[in-house]
């Protein structure tokens, strides 16, 4: 049963929770569980709560995990309809000169946006990612300076792009680096953005062109290993180690487990295998309210009437260690900007989930029925009635520590 607590309030609060929870919150992870890897994460998908985090913003080179971001890019274009999947693309000289994992462009080769994604999404083409970061933004740099934009809108503070590849720079030029963190969280907003991603990365291998003959092989090696698992990207160099973003969906939870630095492709499947595992065995599925349900009563002296009911605007769907239901508790916290008259469905606050005392995912709080505005004197009279009602508890509250000291109670 979720314990409910009563309302919070304070801006400061209110700042802390949203940065605490923009970072995917705090683990809540039973004792004993680790993986090896440098730095992990696992977070759940539709709420981006943690289940485990290891060095989660330590930072590091991203190798092809940077193609996460070009492919976010070329997503939000071709949903913003500025391109379109079909359109040709014509490879350059510089996109064509790209090493590492390459599907082998000619300079003046054409192919379509869908093809080249599939390029990137399937076989980490580093040839088909510029030229599709040159094709949207006409050079590769003008790319990456929109890749950092995106960075900062979705708060990676420990990221930093500097191409369309992952490829390392040359000397004398700022590395790149991402964090664990960092790229979990930009894996979820891909994710949820661009579902469609999904369809990309989950296929295992896809002819490219039939002359000269190309065939696309998934670097992802979970794909048709691991139950559900349909995404998401890989990365290596010998400097950043082997890297793997993956995610999987079971029983309608999916989750996104990130592993940066391990050893070999072999080492970084065992330990997304083992983190994933961790996620689907060691945690049960808890919905903390349901959509419409009514989670507490919001007072405003502008308001007509001036008490409320207020209700969760969706679903809030929490991952807890089996066992540990009874320590599940969740609160309201009030918007402070909020004044009548309302509209019903308008949002005046959060309703946070915890385990204990560790914030795990929030939801929307909004006014179950509409609330007009009360009359002027009304208004006068509650923000003085008000003012008296906080004066004299006060001064009650002043009087009685008194009477405690002289009678020798305080303490």
């Amino acid at each position: 049963m979720v314990r409910r607590a009563g309302a919070m309030r304070g801006t400061g609060f209110l700042v802390a929770l949203i940065l605490l929870l923009s970072l995917g919150g705090p683990r809540a992870a039973a004792q004993g569980f680790e993986v090896e890897a440098p730095a992990a994460v696992l977070m759940v998908a539709d709420t981006g709560q943690i289940l485990y985090e290891k060095n989660a913003d330590e930072p590091h080179p991203p190798a092809s995990l940077a193609k996460i971001m070009t492919l976010f890019l070329v997503l939000d274009a071709v949903d913003a309809g500025r391109v379109s999947l079909d359109e040709p693309v014509v490879t350059s000289r510089h996109a064509a000169s790209m090493g590492g994992s390459q599907v082998y462009l000619a300079e003046g080769e054409r192919q379509s946006v869908e093809k080249l994604i599939e390029a990137v999404a399937i076989a980490s083409g580093n040839d088909a990612a510029v030229a599709l970061a040159e094709h949207l933004y006409g050079t590769e740099a003008a790319f990456v300076a929109q890749m950092n934009r995106r960075a900062e809108e979705l708060g990676l503070k420990g990221t930093y792009f500097a191409d369309a590849t992952g490829l390392p720079v040359p000397e004398g030029q700022r590395p790149a680096v991402i964090t664990a963190r960092d790229v979990a969280v930009l894996s979820r907003a891909l994710i949820l953005e661009h579902p469609q991603i999904l369809e990309w990365t989950s296929i295992r291998t896809k002819e490219f062109r039939a002359q000269p003959r190309f065939v696309l092989y998934n670097t992802n090696r979970l794909l048709g290993r691991y139950p559900g698992l349909d995404g998401l990207k890989t990365g290596h160099t010998s400097e950043a180690g082997y890297h793997l973003a993956a995610t999987a969906e079971q029983n309608g939870v999916r989750l996104i487990a990130v592993v940066l630095g391990t050893k070999s492709d072999e080492d970084r499947n065992e330990q997304v295998t083992q983190l994933l595992n961790y996620g689907f065995r060691a945690f049960e599925r808890v919905i903390a309210a349901r959509q419409g349900e009514p989670v507490g009563e919001r007072r405003l002296r502008s308001g007509n009437p001036e008490r409320f009911t207020v209700e969760a605007a969706a679903d809030l769907p929490v991952l807890i260690p089996r066992g540990r239901q009874g320590d599940l508790r969740r609160a309201v916290q009030w918007l402070e900007d909020v004044d009548a008259p309302l509209e019903r469905g308008e949002r005046v606050g959060i309703l946070v989930a915890y385990l204990g005392d560790e914030p795990l995912a929030q939801v929307d709080v909004i006014a179950a029925q509409d609330v007009g505005r009360a009359g002027f004197f009304t208004r006068l009279w509650r923000t003085v009635w008000g003012g008296l009602a906080g004066a004299i508890g006060g001064a009650l509250q002043w009087l009685w520590s008194g009477i405690r000291s002289l009678l020798g109670l305080a303490g």
